[in-house]
């Protein structure tokens, strides 16, 4: 069992799935943080985003490293698309102001369902996947894949340019400050409509080049995203609603729960790590392990 713990394989693999999970993360971190809207179909845009890179790749021959501006793009607009025909509206609404959540968690699983089957139709529910920079590479007692490595990289490096951009340039400080208090952010001058514009194209675009990253080490199929808009959540719930830099320690703390566990037990018990987390979080620090908890005067 401590060689076990001590696998330099194990740490890598926890790192990667941390990395992926908080790139996920960090776009429906977005969404909710700007706008207070749960989409449930954020996975499904992980989906969509490894499904554009496996044809680009299986048709065109086109490097996913390649392929993910294009995914990024694509999933961007359509999350811009969203905001201005599905979603404006809503959040305009005062009478729906109330129900916001509830509302958006609704629309969101309709959207859901309507994704995974129509990708279903179209292409089949089979599991489909390539093969990309699967050379090994050798790092100490540790045999780590070339797209592996290239997933990881990409994550840490797209993690850290939006964490720069939210804190340094002042589309980004906006953003943050509508996250923190959104009527101040009104006050002080803040475009609320374009900034939630915005936060739907980074989110979308974000969980759409993590489909792509997932997509050159695993097989990509229709209902793949469930797993992914869970993980998501508990990440969000951990890292505390609407905190960015939280979020990604908490996709780290998840990636070691899950890759020690599994590694501890079976794969059966994945599930079973990933819900018990939520719950133990939800009953025992409700505003997250990096939240500030509120203070009612």
């Amino acid at each position: 069992m401590l060689d076990t713990l001590l696998s330099g394989q194990l740490l890598f693999a926890a790192v990667a799935i941390s990395a992926t999970y908080a790139l996920v993360a960090l776009g429906l971190n977005l969404v909710y943080g700007t706008m207070r809207l749960l989409n449930v179909a954020h996975g499904d845009l992980v989906m969509l985003g490894g499904y554009g890179a496996f044809w680009a790749f299986s048709i065109a021959g086109i490097s996913p490293l390649l392929t993910l501006i294009a995914v990024a793009a694509a999933a961007a607009a359509l999350g811009m698309l969203a905001y201005r025909g599905l979603f404006r509206g809503l959040l305009a609404s005062q009478r729906a102001a109330a129900r916001l959540e509830s509302n958006s968690l609704l629309l969101f699983f309709g959207l859901s369902i309507i994704i995974q089957n129509a990708v279903a139709l179209a292409v089949s529910a089979t599991p489909r996947g390539y093969e990309y920079l699967s050379n090994v590479v050798q790092l100490g007692n540790a045999a780590l894949t070339g797209n592996r490595l290239a997933a990881l990289a990409i994550a840490v490096a797209l993690l850290a340019a939006i964490s720069l951009f939210l804190r340094m340039h002042l589309f980004g400080l906006a953003m943050r400050a509508l996250i923190e208090h959104r009527e101040a952010a009104a006050v002080v001058g803040v475009d609320i409509d374009r900034v939630q514009l915005a936060s739907f194209g980074l989110g979308f675009g974000t969980a759409a080049v993590a489909g792509a990253l997932v997509s050159m080490t695993e097989q990509v199929s229709p209902f793949m995203g469930f797993p992914f808009t869970i993980a998501a959540f508990v990440v969000i719930i951990m890292g505390g609603l609407g905190r960015i830099g939280g979020g990604i320690a908490a996709a780290l703390v998840l990636g070691v729960i899950e890759t020690y566990g599994v590694a501890l037990t079976s794969a059966s018990w994945r599930s079973i790590l990933l819900y018990g987390v939520f719950v133990l979080v939800l009953m025992f620090r409700p505003q997250g392990l990096f939240g500030r908890r509120a203070v009612v005067r």
